[in-house]
């Protein structure tokens, strides 16, 4: 079975719209026979994408830092949770049990693990696409700053028209299909 590496928050946010919105998410990656890799983390938006996709008998793959078991911040009703022991770990694991990463809303967690595996991509350590799915335009003040940079001479314009930024996720997924491998887009397409 083909994976996508969601990251997003683990708290709800203020909009009650979006747990909803990512709980959707999570039911349609299952509901099109892939996978759902993510933080393990039985709060906020991660608890949401996570129920929604187990929810629709969709394989759920946790993987989550020691510490954060010990605070109880996990699910124990997955599919597969792996326990590891620093944050690096966790998503070096992730990348390697995905075909591809989806950014759905979030914090600071959130930013740096989609920024790192989208740099990663960048300079070649790893060939996986990476997307933002840019529910209610969380993401649309952020990506506009890099565009920035783009313009500052600080990330080449292909970097930036590599990512996916889609509203829904049928328009992610495509985006994400025409980036990755026959595979993975072999699976997408059913």
């Amino acid at each position: 079975m083909r994976r996508v590496a969601v990251f997003c928050a683990s708290s709800p946010g203020v909009d009650p719209e979006l747990s909803r919105q990512v709980y959707d998410v999570g039911r349609g990656l299952a509901e099109r026979g892939i996978g759902l890799v993510y933080g393990g983390g039985g709060h906020g938006l991660m608890r949401e994408v996570s129920q929604g996709a187990l929810d629709a008998g969709g394989e759920v793959i946790g993987v989550i830092p020691r510490s954060m078991v010990e605070r109880e911040w996990g699910r124990d009703d997955l599919t597969a949770l792996h326990v590891v022991d620093t944050m690096h770990e966790r998503k070096a694991l992730m990348a390697e049990l995905a075909d591809a990463f989806l950014c759905l809303p979030g914090g600071l967690g959130t930013l740096e693990e989609i920024l790192e595996v989208w740099s990663w991509r960048y300079i070649g350590f790893n060939d996986d696409p990476v997307g933002f799915l840019d529910l209610g335009g969380t993401w649309t003040p952020f990506l506009r700053s890099l565009r920035g940079l783009v313009d500052a001479g600080f990330i080449r314009p292909e970097v930036l028209d590599d990512v996916v930024v889609a509203d829904d996720l049928d328009d992610a997924l495509t985006g994400l299909v025409a980036r990755t491998g026959a595979s993975f887009g072999d699976k997408l397409r059913g």
